[in-house]
């Protein structure tokens, strides 16, 4: 169905100043009981995931962190409201060895969340039981997980589907270590069969992804599948956009039907609609060359013809901005949240070398660009106190102790996990977050969007589940009301059901499902 979309323009209001307010990131590793080591050297060069999902129903966000070759590391959240971050490991079934990169997800719509683990070898679904504990569930879901150095994942659910289709990509031939250049292994599309899942669909030619995302990027109705590829390895390969049409085999978006040749070290993909007009931008993250794109006609059913903006818009991120090493940078995670809850998104970008290349930058802070209100954006990582400059790979921003501000956590390589807690910038802005409850399989609302609107704009969020790198999330969907005390909220579900505009307030929590007006949620704990 044919979405019809109201237009917005965001307008600065009258109490931002030029440059936004910084948050202060303090760092609670050690406290908040966060340790171990993403490890392993050539398969596990890329990878290196998080996730956060709540797995006992309390409301708080718990942890999973990818190990390599040492087992995955589930974190109950023990927070209390408002409070540090604190986590307890706990045995939850999760604990497989070769894992580079985790998502959450329900793929049997029980209401329970189940993980995928990208491992290096067999990918493996694990069902959630209850209460954080998980079982192995290929062989019950009808899953093959293959034999793969597994590198990138994506979901959505397909029209009149119980089951999810999933994407999966895979990197480079692990046989052909001598000489890996030009031997991407195979993707493959999983579309529900009789019992769980159909034997999985090949989508060549693969190009060595190390990111996926199904997007719904022309306002269709129906997402297509764009996939982000490391120019490291394949031979006369670019970045690709696939129809994946209900019922009908996925074919590749052409240059005859407006798709854009781009060859980039695709590592990582994130979506938000920065300028109000309805449709997302895409950053894509890379090796010294990141992108932020927006749609060249921003219509309806448009071709697939985009503008690079990053130069103008300030987000180039293409190498150190403290510190003497002036190489080029690499870029993986890339996650758009509002941090200092101005009512702008922001982005955010973990960095890390690949494993000592001379031509790059060894000392590569992550960055934190905060959005200005005409669009463009600051480098704020250093004063905000997350300038690590250990090997980042993969991480999430997430409010783990539900006080309204997103907190940090990065997964290094070879070294220990990082976590920050969000102080706040010392300005007076509110939040609303929000987490769906739909109807039916897809039970968690992915490719819904989530629209809210103040008296300074329109703010819109495609739910996605893929893109970033190597990490997922499910929960709270956070959006920052700047000075507004009051804003509106409404869902343009994943069937096309557009709900009503309903009021909401700041520093509430919200559940929301199909035909019914907002409902509170409060933290049992404090």
């Amino acid at each position: 169905m044919m979405r019809l979309v109201a237009t917005f323009l965001l307008v600065a209001a009258p109490a931002f100043a030029q440059d936004p307010a910084v948050p202060t990131y303090v760092d609670e590793t050690m406290a908040a009981g966060i340790g171990g080591t993403y490890a392993g050297d050539w398969e596990y060069m890329v990878g290196g995931g998080a996730a956060s999902f709540d797995c006992n129903d309390d409301g708080f966000p718990d942890l999973l962190l990818s190990g390599g070759i040492d087992p995955a590391r589930f974190y109950r959240n023990v927070a209390t409201q408002g409070g540090p971050l604190a986590f307890v490991q706990e045995p939850s079934g999760l604990e497989l060895t070769e894992v580079v990169q985790t998502y959450p997800l329900d793929v049997d719509g029980d209401g329970i969340t189940d993980l995928a683990l990208l491992r290096i070898g067999e990918v493996v679904l694990m069902r959630g039981l209850g209460d954080c504990q998980f079982a192995r569930a290929n062989e019950e879901w009808s899953f093959d997980g293959g034999d793969a150095w597994w590198s990138a994942f994506a979901a959505t659910w397909e029209d009149g589907q119980d089951w999810p289709t999933l994407a999966l990509g895979s990197y480079i031939d692990r046989h052909e270590d001598a000489f890996p250049w030009g031997s991407c292994t195979e993707n493959r599309l999983y579309r529900p069969g009789d019992a769980g899942f159909a034997p999985p669909i090949a989508l060549t030619p693969s190009h060595c992804p190390l990111a996926m995302m199904f997007t719904d990027w022309a306002r269709t109705g129906t997402p297509d599948l764009r996939v982000s590829n490391d120019r490291e390895y394949y031979k006369g390969g670019e970045e690709q956009l696939w129809h994946i049409p209900a019922g009908e085999p996925p074919r590749l978006w052409t240059a005859d039907e407006g798709w854009q040749r781009l060859r980039i070290w695709g590592m990582g993909i994130a979506s938000r609609d920065f300028d109000a007009d309805g449709f997302p931008e895409y950053f894509l993250t890379s090796m010294a060359d990141n992108k932020l794109q927006t749609l060249s006609d921003p219509v309806a059913g448009a071709v697939p013809e985009y503008r690079d903006v990053a130069l103008s818009r300030g987000v180039t991120a293409h190498r150190p901005y403290i510190g003497d090493d002036l190489r080029p940078s690499t870029a993986w995670h890339v996650q758009i949240e509002d941090v200092n809850n101005d009512g702008l998104a922001d982005i955010w970008v973990v960095k890390g070398n690949v494993d000592q290349m001379p031509d790059f930058a060894q000392e590569d802070p992550n960055n934190l660009l905060l959005q200005r209100p005409d669009g463009t954006f600051m480098e704020a990582g250093d004063s905000a106190g997350v300038a690590s400059t250990d090997i980042g790979r993969g991480g999430l921003l997430v409010d783990f102790n539900l006080d309204g501000l997103l907190d940090m956590v990065v997964v290094n390589r070879r070294t220990a996990p990082q976590i920050w807690r969000n102080t706040g910038t010392g300005e007076v802005f509110g939040f609303a977050a929000f987490r769906l409850l739909a109807t039916g399989a897809n039970r968690d609302g992915i490719n819904a969007w989530i629209e809210l609107r103040t008296d300074g704009g329109t703010q819109r969020r495609e739910i996605t589940l893929g893109g970033g790198h190597a990490s997922g999330q499910l929960g709270w969907w956070h959006f920052g009301l700047g000075t507004a005390t009051i804003a509106e909220v409404r869902v343009l579900w994943p069937d096309g059901a557009e709900g009503p505009w309903a009021p909401v307030a700041s520093g509430g929590f919200y559940l929301l499902t199909p035909d019914s007006p907002p409902v509170t949620w409060t933290p049992d704990r404090e």
